[in-house]
């Protein structure tokens, strides 16, 4: 239990810092990294936390969430080429 403790307050760190690249990014560049980082840990925040609980039905959570920063991850990638492939 306290690894997974660890790994929470890593995670919610991590998240805080993902916040303040998204604030205070130089350009949009940073600001899509920051908005991925920020998607992943909050996957992982939800996946530590349905560890920590035993719960089984939080893996669909993650799962959808993963599937959805997937689609975020690919419109961002749209945004900063401007639309071109």
């Amino acid at each position: 239990m306290i690894g997974l403790d660890i790994a929470l307050v890593c995670c919610g760190v991590a998240a805080l810092l993902a916040v303040v690249r998204i604030v205070r990014g130089p350009d949009s560049g940073s600001r899509v990294i920051g908005a991925e980082l920020l998607t992943v840990t909050v996957v992982s925040l939800i996946a530590l936390g349905g560890v920590r609980s035993g719960s089984t039905s939080t893996f669909d959570l993650v799962l959808v969430a993963t599937m959805v920063a997937f689609l975020a991850a690919v419109s961002f990638a749209r945004a900063l080429t401007g639309g071109a492939r």
